[in-house]
């Protein structure tokens, strides 16, 4: 019985170190990328260009914002009719109870009235 040995001497492990030549790595730019295409962008369009942009970033940024805007009159709009709403139903209940008690006053004092007609009827 012959025994295999461990490992494969013409495989290299782990523990060896494989020097090989790094590529070099390119600087990395000094100019942020936001300003290298605006340098472009002025050294090489058009006026027509800018127009064209001018007009879609125009139309993307009133898209964005009229949906705000809806939703920012739609919010307020309920606000100030749930404040009217409240302030009117406030009033409205205010009457009431004043018309209410007003009546009751009334109908009490009628009856009272005519119990005590009723009673001075009956004593004479």
């Amino acid at each position: 019985m012959s025994q295999t040995p461990a490992f494969d001497p013409s495989i290299p492990v782990l523990t060896e170190v494989v020097t090989e030549p790094l590529a070099p790595t390119p600087a990395p730019s000094q100019e942020p990328v936001a300003e290298q295409l605006e340098r472009r962008a002025t050294e090489r369009w058009t006026g027509e260009e800018w127009s064209v942009l001018e007009r879609r970033v125009t139309e993307r940024v009133l898209q964005q914002l009229q949906g705000r805007v809806d939703f920012a009159i739609e919010q307020r709009v309920r606000d100030a009719m749930a404040d009217a709403m409240q302030r009117t139903l406030e009033s409205f209940t205010a009457d009431l109870r004043e018309g209410l008690n007003q009546a009751l006053g009334e109908i009490v004092s009628n009856a009272v009235a005519k119990e005590i007609a009723h009673l001075q009827t009956l004593g004479k």
